[in-house]
């Protein structure tokens, strides 16, 4: 297996970082990589939140949040798996996957459904 360079973190900028974050598509991923927490595909991680789309869009997206540091890549076979650097975006930028992953949370929360009894 071999994996894609991403760039060193101390390079990461955070107007890059949020401007990655900006799109809502590459918001879900990042949101659904937080769940997932291990190496997954990323059209896979999409499907389950509920976002279709093409290959070569997962692609694009896939890229431009690897440009940004946010996400490794990992080539296994003919799969790209992808990662969070979670560790290193939270040295860089101390608290902002926690909020991404706290506002998810929120959002998952009060989106269930209420049972009345």
């Amino acid at each position: 297996m071999t994996e894609v360079i991403e760039p060193a973190i101390e390079t990461v900028t955070i107007d890059v970082v949020l401007s990655a974050l900006a799109d809502p598509v590459r918001l879900t991923l990042v949101r659904a990589l937080v769940a997932a927490g291990d190496w997954t595909c990323g059209s896979d991680v999409l499907k389950e939140a509920g976002v279709t789309i093409g290959k070569s869009t997962v692609s694009h997206h896939i890229k431009v949040l690897r440009d940004a540091g946010l996400i490794r890549t990992r080539v296994d076979g003919i799969r790209r798996l992808v990662t969070l650097r979670y560790d290193d975006v939270e040295q860089r930028f101390p608290g902002l996957l926690s909020m991404l992953r706290e506002h998810a949370s929120a959002r998952t929360a009060a989106a269930a459904p209420t049972s009345s009894a």
